[in-house]
């Protein structure tokens, strides 16, 4: 079975090769830079939609922690974010109307590219309200994090998300273009979550958190998933599966120690929940474009107009990543 198994998963990889392949005819070129792209670049990929709010700070975020060139998907962005990256000197910029829940919730489009520009590079792959917290990143770039993987003989690197929220109402405190969203959404869930394991495809699988507590809490099992593998030594060989949360092929997904021991892993501060939050949770259960009917959205757009505040009073405001190694939530393993 073992055997059948790793066959029909290669299967699989080559289908979602081709998919990404067919899906890539509806990308529209808007700026290629990729002819800047240096051996050893650290590369970062993206897809949003209506983000122009928060990209100032996105780029100069990932730009200080050391990326060398972003890859990004727009998908039919009405807001001007389209014409602010297209002016960026380090952005390669495609654009698509076409439908993201059929490419796999961007999945699709982003396979695509980076199995065309990103063999051979790191390539970190996350979403514009997601940011990169890895140890010692406050005195270390990017760039000593995968030296440090690749010396090791280690190609895919963890980060739990972790949900980011305000004290108080998500929309009381207004956020601004280019703010850093963690000054307004500065607490987190230290604990209520819960671990399993993927037995196909070796992916562990964490739920949890205010997502959970507040909007799935009759059907906790529903909440989103929160294990992700963003960092990855990509080779032209591999693809996403679902979203970030796990690869193929599999021996990428195992970022935990089977045998009791501690791997190193990261985390992704997920700044979701600002006062932009309750009208994107409206546009996107009207445009119906994520997971399974867009059911968490509907969660959202309920859980909110009844009670718009996720604090709690086992909520941790975040100080830096040490704290969040000694809660548990991410790990410096081996690395010193």
């Amino acid at each position: 079975m073992g055997v059948w198994q790793s066959y029909r998963l290669r299967l699989q990889r080559k289908r979602w090769h081709l998919r990404a392949r067919r899906k890539s005819r509806e990308l529209r070129e808007v700026r290629n830079r990729t002819d800047q792209i240096r051996a050893g670049d650290i590369l970062l990929f993206s897809t949003l939609r209506n983000e122009d709010i928060r990209l100032p700070y996105f780029l100069k975020y990932y730009r200080d922690l050391g990326v060398d060139h972003f890859i990004i998907v727009d998908n039919d962005s009405t807001d001007g974010g389209r014409e602010y990256l297209a002016e960026q000197p380090d952005v390669s910029l495609w654009t698509t109307k076409g439908s993201y829940r059929r490419a796999r919730f961007g999945v699709d489009w982003l396979n695509y590219l980076q199995r065309k520009y990103a063999h051979g590079h790191w390539t970190l792959v996350v979403d514009p309200d997601e940011f990169f917290v890895f140890p010692f990143c406050d005195t270390r770039p990017i760039r000593a994090l995968t030296d440090w993987l690749e010396a090791s003989e280690i190609r895919s690197f963890s980060a739990m998300l972790l949900d980011m929220y305000p004290k108080g109402r998500i929309d009381a405190v207004p956020y601004q273009r280019g703010q850093n969203p963690l000054e307004i959404a500065s607490w987190f869930d230290a604990g209520n979550y819960t671990i399993s394991k993927n037995h196909l495809f070796y992916n562990l699988w964490i739920q949890g958190g205010p997502r959970a507590r507040m909007f799935f809490t009759e059907e906790p099992w529903r909440a989103p998933a929160l294990n992700k593998t963003p960092l990855v030594k990509w080779d032209k060989r591999y693809a996403y599966v679902s979203s970030t949360h796990m690869l193929l092929p599999r021996g990428l997904n195992l970022v935990y120690d089977e045998w009791g021991g501690e791997k190193a892993s990261g985390v992704l501060l997920h700044t979701k929940f600002l006062d932009t939050f309750t009208e994107k949770a409206r546009e996107e259960l009207e445009r119906g474009q994520h997971y399974a009917n867009s059911h968490e959205y509907k969660a959202y757009a309920e859980g909110l107009a009844e009670h718009p505040d996720l604090w709690c009073k086992w909520s941790e405001k975040y100080i830096n990543w040490r704290q969040l190694e000694i809660l548990g939530l991410m790990s410096k393993g081996n690395w010193a």
